[in-house]
C-alpha cells in the first residue's frame, strides 16, 4: 500500500505503515479531516486507531489511508457511513480469505511434494525386484508351490 519494504519517510526506526506514532491532531491534518470526524469514525468502528496506556488516540499510516478512503466514499461515492462500515468489514474478509487460501495452497503444495517423495521411494524399492520384458509380451508369474 505504502511502497518498498524500508523505513517509510518520518516514522520512528523500526516502524512500519502499522505502527501507530501519529495523535489525533497530526493524523487529522494529515488525512485532511477534523479531529471530531476521526472521533466519530473511531465510535462508529470505521477506523479503529492504537491506544496509549492513558487511552490517547494513535494512528499508523495505514489508518490515516483508510481515513482518505472513508472520506473518498462518502464524498465522492455518496456512500453513508454504515455500507462504508459494511465495504471495510467484507475487505477485511476478504483479506483473511485470501491469506487463508495461501496458506492452503502452502499445504497442498507440501502434501504434493511429500506424496512425490514416498511415491519415488516405493518405486526405488521395487526396481531391485522388477524385470524387463519385451513390449506386448504377457508373463505369467507362478509362485513355486511350499512342500
Amino acid at each position: 500500500m505504502f511502497g518498498g519494504s524500508g523505513p517509510v519517510g518520518g516514522l520512528p526506526h523500526g516502524a512500519d505503515e502499522d505502527t501507530p506514532v501519529f495523535v489525533i491532531s497530526v493524523a487529522a491534518q494529515l488525512s485532511g479531516l477534523h479531529a471530531q470526524t476521526l472521533r466519530s469514525y473511531d465510535r462508529l468502528g470505521l477506523v479503529c486507531p492504537g491506544r496509549t496506556p492513558g487511552g490517547g488516540r494513535r494512528y499508523s499510516l495505514r489508518d490515516i489511508a483508510q481515513l482518505r478512503e472513508v472520506q473518498r466514499l462518502s464524498q465522492e461515492e455518496g456512500v453513508n457511513l454504515a455500507g462504508i462500515k459494511r465495504i471495510i468489514e467484507l475487505e477485511n474478509q476478504v483479506e483473511a480469505l485470501q491469506q487463508r487460501v495461501a496458506e492452503l495452497n502452502e499445504e497442498l503444495a507440501a502434501a504434493y511434494a511429500a506424496a512425490e517423495q514416498a511415491a519415488a521411494a516405493v518405486h526405488a524399492s521395487y526396481r531391485r525386484d522388477l524385470v524387463p520384458a519385451r513390449r506386448n509380451a504377457l508373463v505369467v508369474w507362478r509362485p513355486q508351490r511350499r512342500r
